[in-house]
């Protein structure tokens, strides 16, 4: 969309985002071009933080030193909206900042902030919380004055951005775009960035893009852009995904394209909860099974060389006891179960399963988006269990031969020395009586 300035100069909204991005190529090379459009739109949209009602953050990390994020810092610095740039600061002092024109809050820009939240830092609570908090309008921090002995309301809503090598706490990347630097290779080059030289060249550029902005603020305000993205993914891409549909042109096909890309790769780098990877775990663990007993899933990931079941989540690592622990935050218990070797435990149905499954780890046939498919963490074979029920071809249970009880449940390992699970036509269910060809645990008598 295109408006006319005070001097009837026509500005074109393709036109000035497409050149935000030119000049930023200019100083930094960027690692993809959804990143480049998320960090020409997050800039745009700290121009128009009155019409937001999430301030997305923009977290731009790194492995190694080199590799770009403190320059990339310093364009958003050049050209965002009131930009306060620091490198470590207490939470009173960004709380104040921000407080002291909470209709016109500033920019938050953090470099170095892993020095602030790395493993060494400490985990610096009462800023992320500030962080978390600001990320969404109407989320005051409240503070009790001694002096004048009364509760005091300071606003947290601001627009972020965060620099520093290695991830940032999950609760803040899950508020942002993140954009993965990487080192430049040979061939890439880039022109030194001066303040005193180029730092006008931003500033007028700045002005320009704040004018345009500023004159669409109602129609920021009010618009409700379809969303390729769902829950706090979409509160976080919306302000985004509105500038590149107010400004037109391919920024609206860019901007989403952006927001999938950047979206499946921050799930493929970042590493589950330990809850969400048992629940991931347990679901290669049971293969094609439909009951396993309690000692036989804890055996198999703890006898997983990726997963870190043997020595988390406390020393000694996973035990029957915990699982249940940790499953029944899930509303996931164990019920005893006959076996068809005559024996009972207590143990797990897959049915039990199915609906945290769904909800907390899908897999890409579970979730769509659009008609297109939510990419998601891949299920990683357990070693020796390839995820069907079948054995290694050495004959072996398990790596190491662990011993595994004998079951004959449907789709659970056999006991005939066969590479698949056996099921013989005959076979029936201890508890009901039921044949196990047609088997339903969920209304079996006995579970």
């Amino acid at each position: 969309m295109s408006t006319t300035n005070d001097t009837g100069e026509t500005m074109n909204g393709a036109e000035l985002l497409d050149e935000v991005r030119a000049v930023i190529a200019r100083y930094v090379v960027l690692p993809s071009e959804a990143a480049g459009v998320a960090v020409v739109l997050w800039i745009a949209a700290t121009h128009a933080v009155s019409a937001w009602n999430c301030a997305p953050r923009l977290v731009i990390r790194a492995p190694e030193k080199r590799c770009g994020k403190s320059r990339l810092l310093d364009m958003a610095d050049g050209l965002s909206h009131r930009p306060l740039m620091t490198t470590n600061a207490s939470p009173s002092a960004v709380y104040r900042s921000i407080g002291l024109t909470p209709s016109d809050p500033p920019t938050l820009l953090i470099d170095e902030a892993d020095t602030i939240f790395g493993p060494k830092a400490g985990d610096n609570e009462d800023l992320r919380g500030l962080l978390n908090a600001g990320h969404q309008r109407g989320r005051p921090t409240l503070r009790y004055d001694a002096g004048s002995r009364s509760v005091e309301q300071i606003e947290t809503f601001a627009m972020a951005a965060l620099a520093g090598i290695g991830m940032m706490p999950d609760t803040i990347e899950d508020r942002a775009a993140v954009i993965r630097m990487r080192r430049r290779a040979a061939g890439e080059t880039v022109y030194p960035y001066r303040v005193r030289r180029d730092g006008p060249v931003l500033a007028e550029l700045r002005d320009r893009l704040h004018e345009w902005v500023t004159a669409h603020l109602d129609d920021l305000t009010n618009a409700a852009p379809a969303m390729p993205l769902e829950d706090r993914a979409a509160d976080t891409w919306e302000p985004l995904i509105a500038l590149a549909d107010l400004a037109g042109g391919d920024w609206p096909r860019r901007a989403r394209n952006a927001a999938l890309t950047l979206i499946a790769e921050l799930q493929d780098s970042t590493e589950a909860s330990q809850s969400i990877r048992l629940l991931i775990d347990c679901r290669t663990a049971f293969g094609a099974a439909r009951a396993l007993p309690s000692t036989v899933i804890v055996q198999r990931l703890r006898h997983d060389e990726e997963s870190p079941w043997a020595e988390v989540p406390a020393p000694g690592g996973l035990t029957v006891r915990r699982l249940a622990a940790l499953l029944r935050e899930y509303d996931i218990t164990p019920k005893n179960h006959r076996w068809e070797d005559g024996t009972q435990s207590k143990g797990y149905a897959r049915d039990d399963f199915a609906d945290t499954w769904a909800r907390y780890c899908p897999t890409e046939a579970e979730t769509t988006t659009e008609g297109e498919p939510v990419p998601n963490r891949p299920n990683r074979p357990i070693p020796g269990h390839a995820g069907d029920g079948s054995l290694p071809r050495d004959g072996s249970n398990r790596p190491d031969n662990p011993s595994v009880p004998a079951l004959t449940w449907e789709g659970t390992v056999g006991t005939d020395g066969t590479d698949h699970p056996h099921l013989s036509a005959q076979a029936t269910c201890i508890g009901c009586r039921q044949p196990l060809s047609n088997h339903s645990h969920a209304t079996c008598e006995s579970a």
